[in-house]
This record gives structure tokens, C-alpha cells and sequence, in this order.
């Protein structure tokens, strides 16, 4: 069923399935489905939704579908539908059987025909307007439409030329008959049907109505013969329409929806609406941005499905709203990387150093570990010449207090190679430090020097040997926790999300790197080849993240 490692912590909807299947509820089967709507891209809200669908189903041998809840056709695409059935392949799972809402829609049809039989829903002519007016509010019932006393025969024949497209958009819409005095405002009299002119990229120009989603959804579910539909909080106040309109319609399963606390996480959003506006202003590049919080996006910046996973199962499953901070998803990547993800160095800020007493026409050939707890992973090899490129910031003229870099005058050890002091500082007419002129102890190839202590060790890379890469250092897009409590989000960016660099060098084992490839560059961070704009001829490289949490301060 799964690929990815089931869940084992304790939840309440475990607990709930548990009994079920004790108390031979449907048979003992477990049947549930992740059913997104294909208006965007999956985001790491829907990784929580996904888990634990596809997770619960594997736990107890049951299945889950994957269906499209595809009846709004004015904000849906197939690019939105292939994007999803790839995110949720990549995170580990598959489907049983995939599904849309589409698939149903003359049976819908069909059920909706029924509910006006047996006087469970009307025509309406309120617009939309009039409908707020006639609803009430939370403390004040509604009243009833002038419709509402419609015959059964007269809904029969304006449903029927709905369909038939005789009247204008928004004209006319179908209601269940429920109470307009209700506690419950989503049962005061919901739409079930509108109509809508709107090219469907499935069924094409069949349908000029489209069912509303509380009508569509549990219906769908029931049509799959569903035992546990799962979902967020927000849906909780909808359950008693779910169980009304299943219950109206005498259909042959009638599934249990459940819900479940959704994914709050700090310094994101997970609007959809609002990640559109995000795309469609160009304040990112695309849906799969490394910033944005899109499955995509993570998969592009350089997360593993693992790590995703990881943090699903660590945030849990609760009935109680609750904000995630940032540190915990970003904690389980750099635990995932710093496990797997292969050592390599880079130097993102160049300082050429030149090797005095290094032989001018020499290279050496330094078999370095690919990772020094996983011997398992192999070695590269890493060239070695008289002009190598350090960090600006691994050397001070004017060190501060405990610094153990490089100075004037002071020695430090390059990584898996040699022990190098500092003789002299070349500047430019500006005064900007442009070169060092130091030499090597050649004894220290792997060893400490005799008689001295040397503390500090820097990575480095050889100039001749190493390829100019682009790195794009990315970060959190919001500048704050929530920045769906700003009056306006686009207020809360980053103005520093994203800093790029043209001039930085990798060594010379990253030249073949296939796009996707993640690494930690000693001393710097966890970063991944580019899958979208890396080439042979222009490398780059995302990062990811920082080895530590650099916001918590």
C-alpha cells in the first residue's frame, strides 16, 4: 500500500479505528481517501492530510483513494491534478483507486432529483445577496425563502431546466429543505446545486451546473463505500449537513467523518487563495519556489519526502488547533541530512590564496570521505594547488576576541589537507583585501604539526580545479510567525528571503552532480542542485538550510 514507514504514536483517531474494527464496524474494513481540490499545488498542510489518510489505511490493511474534488471548474486545471499525483507519489504513498468528483456527477444529478421528491430541496430565485439577508446571524434564526413552498412538481422542472442551461448564471439555485432556524447556519437551507457556465477540463461543456461541495463530498464518499472520512476542524460544523444529506438519501454506506486539528505553521501560509496571489504578483517565481511552502517547493529547495514525514508524525494528531514553530520542520531536515546527505565543500564568498612555497605546476589528489560517520558512502577526490579560495570571513586583519580562523601571522588547518600560515596581506587601491600569500608545513598532510597547537580548520577549494556556481541562500518568506494576522500579508515578506550569488566555487566532485543531489557543505549549510535551472554550463545550487537554527536567536 505505502512505501513510506507507518505511524505508530497513539492519536484518538487510531483509537476510533481501533474499536471500529473490534466492534466488526464495516465489516472491519478500513477504507479512507485524501480528497484535495485541484486548484494548486499541495502544500505542507496537505502532507499532514496525506499521512495520515494513506498512513491509517496501510496501519490496518485497508486502502486509500485518491480523488479530485473537481466541481468548481472555474479554478481548477489538470496541470494542478498531475502536480498533486506527483507530490503525493513522491512523499511515499499510492492511491487504490483514483477517483473524481466528476465521475459522479450524473448520479449527483440523480440524487439531487431524489431530495426533491421526497420535499428535501427547492429551487430558489434569492441572489446571492438576499440569500445573506434571509439567513440570519448567530444570534437571530433566518426565514424562509418566498420558494421554499414551491410543489415538488415546479422544482422538478426548474432543476431540469437548469441543467438544460435556460437559465443565466446565478438565476436560480437548488436548497435542501433542512431548518432556517437552525443553531447550525451551514444547515439553514444550503445550496446544493448553482449554475455556472464554466468549461470543465473533464467533462467538457456537459454540465452548466455543478453540485456545492457539502453536497458533492459526502456523497462521493459514500458512492466509494469510504468507512473514515478524515478532515480538518473548519469542517467539524459542516458534519451535520454530511450526516443529513447521507442520511436523507438512505445511501447504501454511510462513512463517519472525523476531524482533526489542521497544520498551523509558524512563518508560512497555506491559503491557497493567497499562495496564488503570491504566484500570479511574481512575488515568488512559481508554485515551486524553494520558498514556498508547497510540496514542490520543499522538494525543490532541497527537503526529503523522509524529513516530511518525520515532522508529520512528531507534530501528531489532535482535535485542538495549535501553531508548529518553523524550528521543528526545519530540525527535521537537518537531522535527515546530516545523516545521509553526502560531504562536499563550497566556498560561497571567494578569497584567493596563494601557496608560496607550494610547487608551481603540482596538483595533488586528496582521497576525502564522502561522509565521516558513513564510511559506507565512499571518498572523492579533491584536487590540491598553489592557489586555493577560502571564506572572506575565515580570515581577520583584526580578529575579534576567540577567533581561531585565519590571521596575519597565525596558522590554521584546511580541511583534509595541510596546515597553512598566513606571511602576507595583497590589497587593492580601495584597501580591500584581495589576496593572501601564505605557506604550507608539508608534514601535515593529515596529521598535527609537531610542537604547536593549531585550533581552528576551514574548508577551502582549489582554483584551477574548482567551478564557478550560482548559489541562491534562501530563507523563511515571512518575517513574522503569522503573517496571516497582518491586516495585509504581502506586508510580512522577507525582504531577505532570497540573496544570490554569482561568484561562489565548488569543488571539483559537484561538476557531475544531477539536479535534486542534496549535500551539506562543510561549515556552511544542507544544499541541493537546482532541478529547474541547473545546467552543465551554469551550476545551481539552493540551500536548504543553515546547519542551526539561525532565527531562534
Amino acid at each position: 500500500m505505502s512505501s513510506a514507514e507507518n505511524t505508530t504514536s497513539s492519536n484518538f483517531i487510531r483509537h476510533i479505528i481501533t474499536k471500529d474494527i473490534n466492534d466488526n464496524k464495516n465489516n472491519g474494513k478500513v477504507i479512507t481517501r485524501f480528497p484535495p481540490e485541484p486548484n494548486g499545488y499541495l502544500h505542507i498542510g496537505h502532507a499532514k492530510s496525506i499521512c495520515l489518510n494513506f498512513g491509517m489505511a496501510a496501519e490496518y490493511k485497508g486502502k486509500c483513494n485518491l480523488r479530485f474534488d473537481d466541481t468548481n471548474p472555474e479554478k481548477e486545471s489538470i496541470e494542478f491534478m498531475e502536480a498533486i499525483e506527483k507530490d503525493i507519489k513522491w512523499l511515499g504513498f499510492e492511491w487504490a483507486n483514483k477517483h473524481h468528483a466528476s465521475d459522479y456527477f450524473e448520479q449527483l444529478y440523480d440524487y439531487a432529483v431524489q431530495l426533491i421528491n421526497d420535499g428535501h430541496a427547492y429551487v430558489d430565485s434569492l441572489n446571492a445577496e438576499q440569500i445573506r439577508e434571509y439567513r440570519g446571524s448567530l444570534t437571530e434564526p433566518g426565514k424562509d425563502s418566498p420558494d421554499r413552498s414551491r410543489s415538488i412538481e415546479e422544482n422538478l422542472a426548474l432543476f431540469a431546466a437548469m441543467r438544460n442551461g435556460e437559465f443565466a448564471d446565478g438565476q436560480y439555485i437548488l436548497r435542501a429543505k433542512i431548518d432556517m432556524a437552525s443553531p447550525n447556519i451551514n444547515m439553514r437551507d444550503p445550496a446544493i446545486y448553482r449554475i455556472k457556465r464554466m468549461h470543465h477540463q473533464r467533462t467538457g461543456d456537459k454540465w452548466c451546473i455543478y453540485p456545492m461541495y457539502d453536497f458533492s463530498h459526502c456523497l462521493s464518499d459514500a458512492i466509494e463505500n469510504i468507512t473514515h472520512s478524515l478532515c480538518t476542524l473548519e469542517f467539524e460544523a459542516h458534519r451535520p449537513l454530511y450526516d443529513w444529506v447521507l442520511d436523507k438519501l438512505k445511501t447504501p454506506s454511510h462513512p463517519q467523518q472525523i476531524e482533526f486539528a489542521r497544520l498551523q505553521l509558524e512563518y508560512t501560509i497555506v491559503s491557497k487563495r493567497k499562495l496564488a496571489q503570491l504566484v500570479n504578483e511574481n512575488h515568488v517565481t512559481g508554485w515551486d519556489d524553494p520558498r514556498m511552502p508547497t510540496l514542490a517547493g520543499m522538494r525543490r529547495a532541497g527537503y526529503t519526502a523522509t524529513a516530511i514525514r518525520d515532522f508529520c508524525e512528531r507534530i501528531g494528531i489532535t482535535k485542538k488547533d495549535s501553531w508548529i514553530e518553523m524550528g521543528v520542520l526545519e530540525n527535521c531536515i537537518r537531522e535527515d541530512l546530516n545523516d545521509n546527505a553526502p560531504r562536499a565543500m563550497a566556498v560561497i564568498n571567494p578569497l584567493r590564496v596563494v601557496i608560496e612555497n607550494y610547487p608551481e605546476e603540482k596538483t595533488e589528489i586528496l582521497e576525502v570521505s564522502n561522509h565521516p560517520q558513513k564510511p559506507e558512502l565512499g571518498q572523492r577526490e579533491i584536487p590540491f594547488s598553489k592557489v586555493i579560495l577560502i571564506e572572506q570571513d575565515d580570515f581577520a586583519e583584526v580578529p575579534p576576541p576567540k577567533y581561531k580562523r585565519l590571521i596575519e601571522g597565525g596558522e590554521v588547518r584546511l580541511r583534509s589537507s595541510y596546515v597553512i600560515k598566513c606571511q602576507q596581506i595583497i590589497k587593492d587601491d580601495a584597501g580591500n583585501i584581495i589576496e593572501l600569500r601564505c605557506t604550507y608545513d608539508q608534514d601535515t598532510l593529515g596529521k598535527k604539526p609537531e610542537g604547536r597547537k593549531v585550533k581552528g580548520v576551514i574548508h577551502w577549494v582549489s582554483e584551477q580545479h574548482s567551478p564557478i556556481a550560482e548559489m541562491r541562500l534562501y530563507d523563511r518568506l515571512f518575517q513574522v510567525a503569522n503573517p496571516d494576522l497582518e491586516e495585509n500579508f504581502l506586508n510580512a515578506l522577507n525582504p531577505n528571503s532570497l540573496e544570490t550569488l554569482t561568484n561562489c566555487r565548488v569543488e571539483s566532485s559537484l561538476v557531475n552532480a544531477k539536479p535534486g543531489t542534496q549535500f551539506q557543505f562543510e561549515r556552511t549549510g544542507y544544499f541541493c542542485i537546482d532541478t529547474v535551472d541547473s545546467t552543465p554550463e551554469k551550476l545551481i545550487i539552493n540551500r536548504t538550510v543553515t546547519l542551526r537554527d539561525t532565527w531562534s536567536k
